[in-house]
């Protein structure tokens, strides 16, 4: 059967929910449209911009009556920024379409018919939460600024004169940056063209310690006076670590091997009283004070007595296993950046932690011989990115067949179809998961979700 709208035509919708990544959803006859720019409850006319058999696409032109749940948005460059999705949208809003979002995951893709989720965490901050932004250079007619992607654009920046996400410090850093390389004039990195010197600048900003470490990515040569940089950076007592990156390829990247240009190789963090040390490409959840609360959330459903080993999988700087560690009988993690074990490592040293041991290695292919090693796990926490667990390993945690496993997840749709697998072909069940708002403004949602599994 044929979809019922075609390519550029103009509707008038309803929007009555969010679909996780962002979208609006509305319904034209029972054909899903989903609406980019549509808030729940607007009635909006909107131009298709791309038709499948089961849905379509469209973009807003108009909001013909708003939603009681729209607001003012605080940010000038909101929303032509790429950096939030829903500053318009009321916060209570925002949260209990998240929460919904899980919910339908659990349901739909994981054929769980009464999910066991429990209600979810809103963030404490919903301006100003972000310990890390990364930028990026662009060239006016009247030199260099900086800022970020033009939303739905990979070849256009806009000049941010200020971020909502980052505080006060970290604005006034871009901002002096911008400065600085007007009065070196410098020439920023075109993209299309592949020309030009200036890529990204990475600030990252220990808010729970006060310290601040940014990193300069250039293309290659050393084409900047390095020590009048520094003296720059050095105008804020905050900066305690510059760094300096050279990407020499058309990828748009900044995790990259750094020269260390002043001062220490890592700046230092607090969370839930431990003390991590962090370098400029390791791994961090951004939002300090919500991921403390994400990790007394994995702390709880672990359930520790003292006499468990526990595996850490996608470890990371060790933030979740050293938490761990002072209610466990060890911890083993894996990790596939060796920057982020080496980090790790220090860490447990870091806080006198001896009951902790990290590798680096594809968690996938490092899991038997990390049992080897351990002997057979009593908890498994797994960590992945948003594409969720590997299918190597995915099978290898089934087979693991650890009595608990406690899933820190940043898709709900991936910790779905992970958490299906995981009942249907080793005997796990769902028992808990509660979502945490993390990014107030941005699509994204983790979840905290606990497996266990009957004795065999």
């Amino acid at each position: 059967m044929a979809a019922p709208v075609k390519k550029d035509q103009e509707l008038e919708l309803t929007v009555d929910s969010l679909a996780y990544g962002g979208n609006g959803v509305a319904r034209l006859n029972g054909f899903v449209v989903f609406v980019r720019r549509g808030l729940p409850g607007d009635r909006v006319r909107a131009r298709v911009t791309k038709v499948q058999r089961r849905h379509a696409e469209a973009l807003v032109t108009e909001v013909v009556a708003p939603s009681p749940q729209r607001v003012d948005a605080p940010c000038a460059h909101y929303p032509a920024c790429g950096g939030c999705r829903f500053q318009d949208l009321a916060y209570e809003a925002q949260v209990a379409a998240k929460e919904v979002q899980v919910d339908d995951a659990l349901r739909r893709i994981g054929g769980i018919d009464a999910p066991p989720l429990e209600p979810i965490v809103p963030a404490e901050e919903i301006f100003h939460y972000r310990n890390k932004l990364e930028y990026s250079f662009t060239q006016l007619q009247d030199g260099p600024t900086i800022g970020f992607h033009k939303a739905g654009r990979w070849d256009e920046v806009l000049e941010v004169e200020k971020c909502w996400l980052t505080t006060e410090l970290g604005n006034a850093i871009r901002n002096r940056m911008r400065e600085w390389a007007r009065a070196e004039r410098l020439v920023a990195y075109d993209q299309a063209e592949q020309t030009g010197y200036l890529r990204h600048l990475v600030v990252r900003e220990g808010r729970n310690t006060g310290q601040v470490l940014v990193q300069l990515v250039t293309a290659g040569g050393e084409k900047f006076d390095t020590g009048h940089f520094v003296d720059v950076l050095r105008e804020f007592p905050e900066v305690r670590s510059i760094h300096w990156a050279e990407n020499t390829s058309a990828a748009e990247v900044t995790n990259l091997p750094t020269h260390l240009l002043w001062g220490e190789e890592a700046i230092e963090e607090q969370l839930c009283g431990l003390r991590f040390r962090v370098r400029p490409n390791a791994f961090l959840q951004t939002n300090t004070r919500m991921a403390e609360r994400l990790y007394e959330l994995a702390r709880e459903l672990a359930g520790l007595s003292g006499q468990e080993t526990v595996f850490d999988l996608y470890c990371g700087i060790g933030t979740i296993g050293l938490i761990l560690a002072r209610d466990a009988l060890t911890v083993w993690g894996v990790e596939v950046s060796e920057e982020s074990v080496a980090c790790a490592l220090e860490n447990a040293e870091l806080n006198g932690i001896t009951n902790a041991a990290f590798f680096a290695g594809n968690v996938g292919a490092s899991v038997g011989e990390l049992r080897e090693r351990s002997g057979e796990p009593d908890v498994v926490v797994v960590d992945p990115p948003r594409a969720g667990l590997a299918g190597k390993a995915l099978r290898r945690l089934g087979e693991l067949g650890a009595p608990r496993v406690v899933y820190v997840s940043c898709n709900p749709t991936t910790l779905a179809s992970d958490v299906k697998v995981l009942g249907t072909e080793y005997g796990y069940a769902l028992v808990r998961a509660r979502p945490v708002d993390m990014f107030p403004h941005t699509p994204h949602v983790e979840t905290v979700a606990l497996l266990e599994r009957e004795a065999q």
